[in-house]
């Protein structure tokens, strides 16, 4: 029931931008539009390749992961929440899963928030920001993953899994975390030469498996048995622009209704007026609030860092592939990643206050 009013909201931002696309953009929400549609090529750049080679790596990565796992008593689905939502992590949740329940809360929840700190928030803000922010974009990674547990319990709840078993099924992802943000503290500069490699290789398989997937569908020819077609995948990125078309127009509109009330609270917790600015438009993508931390003071840095964690294309790429994939874990999607968020900022304020009493 709350997906299907949550899309009648994303239908209705779609109609409005639609209008006022023809009306000549009058509003600013037509341009929305267009970037929803926009959004298509670097989505399919970003997704297709591994969509296509998930069958492949799932049964490669299966033959030593699953072994482990099992002696773990971990479902070897939680290996692809390592992966972004949208950049292979659920394909592999579900490839691997022994529970599907697991293989959809892997794949959709812990993907969307850690998968996605790993392969997307990390290097790509390692090499947008300035070099003098990069210790307070550190600490900020640290405190929105010491804040995802609340992502990760709140999202399992939704999907009907008790506390216990989340902790036990996330056992991996949270000492992996604690690594993530120990090596980020202590050897700043190693982690960030590590995931400039960890990046590279991930595109070069993603571009790998698209030029692998367009051979077979231009000529016929299977070059690798097993890949799954570039029609699924291309099908599956067509659905997210098209939830695009209306989820942008939507979070355009709460963007102007919800900046005046947010700055004067961010004035309250010290937050300039370009850190709120960045709160509030990494929910459709961090690369803008990234770009304006040079701007911002440095609470709102380190906040905004943390809160980035969990907020990540909540409202755009994340909510788009869920809707097209698994749309009964949208509630489960949006949770979670409100809960990170709200953990975020509280972790972020709790940690400024201590500091100044001492």
């Amino acid at each position: 029931m709350i997906n299907r009013i949550i899309m009648i909201i994303m239908a209705l931002g779609a109609v409005a931008g639609g209008i006022d696309r023809i009306l000549g953009n009058r509003f600013g929400y037509g341009k929305k539009f267009e970037e929803g549609f926009q959004y298509l090529g670097p989505t399919a750049l970003s997704m297709v390749g591994i969509i296509c080679l998930a069958p492949l790596v799932s049964g490669t990565l299966g033959r030593l992961i699953i072994p482990v796992y099992r002696f773990l008593g971990v479902d070897p689905a939680m290996f692809g929440s390592l992966l972004a939502i949208d950049m292979g992590g659920y394909q592999l949740s579900m490839e691997l899963a022994e529970n599907p329940l697991i293989g959809r809360y892997a794949g959709i929840v812990a993907a969307s928030v850690f998968g996605c700190t790993i392969v997307f928030t990390i290097p790509v803000g390692m090499g947008l920001i300035e070099e003098g922010d990069r210790p307070v974009f550190a600490k900020g990674i640290m405190l929105g993953l010491a804040a995802m547990p609340a992502a990760l319990i709140t999202g399992g709840a939704v999907c009907g899994l008790g506390i216990g078993e989340i902790l036990h099924q996330n056992l991996p992802v949270l000492v992996l975390a604690l690594l993530l943000g120990t090596g980020l503290f202590r050897i700043p500069d190693g982690m960030v030469k590590g995931f400039e490699v960890f990046a590279v290789l991930i595109r070069t398989v993603i571009t790998a498996g698209l030029v692998l997937a367009a051979v077979t569908y231009m000529t016929g020819f299977v070059v690798i048995p097993g890949m799954a077609p570039i029609e699924e995948a291309m099908a599956v990125v067509s659905s997210i622009g098209v939830v695009l078309l209306g989820s942008l127009p939507v979070t355009e509109f709460l963007q102007r209704r919800l900046k005046r009330p947010c700055t004067a609270l961010g004035a309250r917790m010290g937050l300039d007026s370009i850190s709120v600015l960045g709160l509030l438009v990494s929910i459709v993508s961090p690369i803008p609030a990234l770009v304006m931390m040079k701007d911002m003071n440095t609470f709102g840095k380190l906040v905004n860092v943390a809160y980035m964690v969990s907020s990540a294309s909540m409202l755009a790429a994340h909510l788009g592939f869920t809707v097209s994939t698994e749309p009964d874990m949208l509630p489960a999607l949006l949770v979670s990643k409100l809960a990170g968020c709200a953990a975020a900022i509280a972790l972020g304020f709790i940690t400024s206050k201590t500091k100044k009493r001492l």
